[in-house]
């Protein structure tokens, strides 16, 4: 451990009381949590088997493992759970799913899944009270509060009506044997306060915890700690109040000072080092954030010296401003010599990006805008996994619907809504429903038919998957369905439909490695289980592209650094958002800026323009309050009208060795 410093020596040594790590920006938390791992398997003799490492993305679990693979030999390692929140619940529920009276394939519901279920049940609702119906059901459910509760609590009769509409979601939810992302931590921790036997076990299965981005945590995922880690909390949190910036979706900081409540023994280490950046950038962090209140108090520093000023450039315009970062983003890769991928444009709003993406595109630059279509919102992919979880869940009513008429089948709505009724009326799944002799009262002979041929192909797949490796089971669907003939007909062009094969090709290949990725051949079950919850997981991380200007929002930008930075937008009502400054919510407006600082290394440049149209008017635009909060002597303000002869030769030059490059 000698490549550690006494810091982070003592949070990985620490044992016999819960252990709080504050990690800033760039401290190396990372690398805490694997040496601890690594130091309690090889120096305390820990079997991996009984250690936890949680996180909250499959990018953040996948660094762990690669880290603790170059550690340690292969089975030392065998049996630790390094996942995320949710598929350490996934795993628990599918473990104790006798206890939790669900059967066994169940399905998960993503948020399409569950907005289309919610939109069905709100069909004679208010729209008000539809609208924000997703959004309050989960917050309910990351608050852990159930339908009973929620509806006890209603304030008014919006509130009273989705409360009505959650208590419907949950029992369909049921009926359907599914559950939903939430549902993958509720689940379990209902379970593990209820059930004194399963709670022992798991307890006794987990001899330590080790939870990262404890910052990030909800209500919920804050109750699953404490029930795993048991009353003595053998755990290490690590965790940055300063780096809180998902309020929006449950996330409370004032989990971190929980702890303190909850566990008298607590003990708190501090890691301050900065790995990352220049001390100018640091300190100007440090007086930012400094503005917030706080229960655990730190200063960044840096051994990587004071570094450049951070620089302010005020612009006319939203277009004078992306024209004036392209002209900068051009000296800085042909002055310090850096790749464009080395560059990111950090904005408060996605909308932001389109008048940089036409700048960049006009100087032939290429660039990589964060938040593209997810492989797994493709229709195709879609349709094939629906198809997959259909056969693992002939309770997932969601899954027949999309599938039923893809390819087509001539299965009429008419049809639809009365097998719908009848299987309503009966307590049944719509393909159960289908196997039934009541069906002939109420459904033509043909319409009968054509049902039949479909659940029947679901049926024989469904037999297959029971004991034929996954791989095999999606060929024979694919094969079955003529799938690549459907897209070739529906498919605007032969080039839209190569991709959307080649698209599903890839899902195969995908299967294919899953399946293999056990000693014996993984069932469909296993592998359509993990990849619904894999595009759940990665929805929101995904990995970066290696070439091209990085474009993102702050909330994107969160675990990530480059060399140069630039924070776009530095105004009143952007930074911070109109929206937090009415809801007088500054205090994570200031933090998400903080996280746009720290993620700079060498070079950090704001812009913001006078003007900005807004509904078709130019509107004047303050500068932001959180460029009065930074330390004057490390800002360089400058004027694009004031600028030099030598400044504007130079920005000349950098373009004329762009267009020399283009011809090199």
């Amino acid at each position: 451990m000698n490549h550690l410093n006494p810091e982070q020596q003592a949070a990985v040594t620490h044992l016999g009381t819960p252990l709080l790590v504050l990690a800033g920006a760039g401290s190396g938390k990372t690398r805490v949590i694997t040496e601890k791992i690594a130091y309690l398997i090889r120096e305390q003799h820990y079997p991996a088997a009984s250690i936890a490492a949680i996180t909250f993305t499959n990018k953040a679990a996948t660094e762990m493992q690669e880290r603790l693979a170059a550690r340690l030999p292969r089975e030392a390692l065998k049996g630790l759970q390094a996942s995320t929140f949710h598929t350490l619940g996934l795993r628990l529920i599918k473990q104790e799913i006798a206890h939790l009276g669900y059967k066994p394939g169940f399905s998960i519901f993503d948020a399409q899944d569950s907005q289309q279920l919610i939109k069905e049940l709100s069909r004679n609702e208010d729209a008000a009270v539809a609208d924000g119906a997703q959004w309050r059901i989960s917050r309910w459910k990351n608050d852990f509060i159930d339908p009973s509760q929620a509806l006890s609590q209603a304030a008014d009769a919006q509130d009273t009506a989705q409360a009505i509409l959650y208590e419907r979601y949950q029992r369909q939810l049921r009926a359907y044997n599914a559950v939903d992302f939430d549902d993958l931590i509720v689940l379990p921790v209902r379970l593990l306060l209820e059930n004194e036997t399963v709670r022992a076990r798991w307890q006794q299965r987990f001899r330590y915890l080790l939870v990262d981005e404890y910052q990030d945590t909800n209500a919920c995922q804050y109750q699953l700690v404490k029930l795993l880690a048991g009353i003595e909390g053998h755990f290490t949190a690590v965790g940055d109040d300063d780096q809180s910036i998902y309020a929006w979706r449950g996330a409370r900081p004032e989990n971190l000072s929980l702890l303190k409540r909850d566990y008298p023994t607590l003990t708190v280490i501090k890691l301050e080092q900065n790995y990352r950046s220049t001390n100018r950038i640091l300190q100007s962090a440090n007086q930012l954030i400094a503005n917030n209140p706080h229960d655990f108090e730190k200063r960044l520093w840096s051994a990587l010296g004071e570094g450049p000023p951070l620089r302010v450039i005020p612009c006319d315009s939203a277009e004078h401003e992306a024209e004036r970062v392209v002209s900068e983003i051009m000296k800085i890769r042909f002055k310090q010599r850096v790749d464009y991928h080395d560059i990111a444009i950090l904005y408060r709003g996605n909308y932001q990006s389109r008048l940089f993406e036409r700048k960049l595109r006009e100087h032939d630059i290429p660039y990589y805008v964060s938040g593209g279509t997810s492989f797994f919102e493709r229709s195709e992919i879609k349709d094939i996994i629906a198809y997959l979880r259909l056969i693992c869940n002939p309770d997932d009513d969601a899954a027949f619907l999309r599938t039923v008429n893809t390819p087509r089948r001539e299965i009429g709505t008419s049809t639809l809504e009365k097998l719908g009724a009848y299987a309503t009326q009966r307590h049944i799944s719509l393909l159960r429903a289908t196997h039934e002799m009541g069906l002939t009262q109420i459904l033509s002979e043909r319409a009968i038919f054509r049902l039949q041929r479909f659940t029947d192909l679901i049926d024989e797949l469904a037999r297959d998957a029971a004991s034929e490796p996954a791989s095999s089971v999606a060929r024979t669907l694919l094969q079955a369905i003529a799938y690549e003939n459907w897209l070739r007909e529906v498919s605007s062009n032969d080039k839209v439909a190569d991709k959307r094969i080649e698209n599903v090709s890839e899902l195969l290949e995908w299967i294919s490695r899953l399946s293999t990725k056990t000693e014996q051949p993984a069932l469909l079950q296993d592998v359509i289980n993990r990849m619904q919850l894999m595009d759940i997981l990665e929805r929101n991380d995904t990995e970066r592209k290696q070439h091209g200007v990085q474009m993102m929002t702050l909330h994107a930008a969160k675990g990530l650094e480059f060399p140069y930075v630039f924070i776009v937008g530095m105004e009143e009502e952007l930074i911070p958002h109109k929206t937090s400054i009415e809801e007088s919510n500054i205090e994570e407006e200031r933090r998400l800026a903080y996280v746009g600082v720290t993620r700079a290394r060498h070079g950090l440049t704001f812009t913001l323009a006078r003007k900005r149209q807004r509904f078709g008017e130019d509107v004047d635009c303050e500068p932001s309050r959180f460029l009065e909060e930074l330390p004057s002597d490390h800002l360089e303000w400058d004027d694009p009208s004031q600028a030099t002869p030598e400044q504007l030769r130079e920005t000349g030059r950098a373009h004329l060795k762009q267009l020399r490059a283009l011809f090199d």
